[in-house]
């Protein structure tokens, strides 16, 4: 049977400070958990822990987990959060606004879980969960880059799932639709009608539905679940 933790965990979400990842990081710190969230700049939410990090360099990761290891013991449940987007049609894309995505949303993601994964390893014990897309394997127009990415982390998380499975960790990819974000609250209402159009439920998801699918997974009753792709995307991407 695999070893889950009592009692508080060290919960750390990459990109925590605002949208799908403040929710994660609230939610966490709702249950006890002792929730620590990244920033590039701006610092930690009102009432959360934070730490200074950036993604895309291996050094500022290396100090961010060297701080947090200090202050509150290894990381129990990794959130791969942190990511960007640079949309555009792909014959106007230039090569740094594909590299710059890849490099944060894919390659960070790998910085941040090799990091974390070995003092798991040690216990026995440890939850890593990517924060995907529908469109990884929906697929999105002007959204190469992007889609790139979250189909990377899927790759990602079942070869982690293979190599690490004997030793109790798990992993998985929440993949969400549309979300209300600021990102999507600032698009024009014909936009939002014609992607709503898409969804069979037909609206878009709070960042609090997408949380609680997060919650349940890094919990002791999905202890048996890894390797999984689970959409929260209201109909938009089945069968994909």
């Amino acid at each position: 049977m695999t070893q889950t933790l009592q009692g508080p965990r060290v919960v750390f979400v990459t990109g925590g400070n605002r949208g799908i990842g403040l929710s994660i990081a609230r939610v966490f710190a709702a249950s006890g958990d002792l929730v620590i969230v990244s920033y590039r700049s701006g610092g930690a939410p009102e009432g959360l822990v934070g730490v200074q990090m950036d993604v895309t360099n291996q050094e500022s990761v290396n100090a961010a987990f060297a701080e947090i290891e200090a202050k509150f013991g290894s990381v129990d449940v990794l959130i791969a959060n942190a990511g960007i987007t640079r949309d555009g049609l792909t014959m106007r894309m230039s090569e740094a606004d594909f590299t710059d995505v890849v490099d944060t949303n894919l390659t960070g993601a790998f910085r941040t879980v090799q990091k974390a994964v070995a003092p798991m390893m040690k216990k026995r014990s440890g939850r890593v969960i990517f924060i995907g897309s529908v469109v990884g394997l929906l697929g999105s127009a002007g959204q190469v880059n992007y889609a790139a990415t979250k189909s990377g982390l899927v790759g990602m998380a079942r070869a982690l799932a293979r190599e690490y499975g004997s030793r109790g960790l798990t992993f998985n990819v929440i993949a969400p639709g549309f979300v209300e974000t600021d990102m999507t609250a600032a698009l024009s209402e014909t936009l939002k009608e014609k992607y709503v159009g898409q969804i069979p439920l037909g609206r878009f998801c709070s960042p609090e539905e997408v949380a609680a699918v997060v919650k349940f997974i890094a919990s002791p009753e999905a202890s048996y679940i890894t390797g999984a792709v689970i959409p929260v995307d209201g109909g938009m991407g089945m069968g994909h």
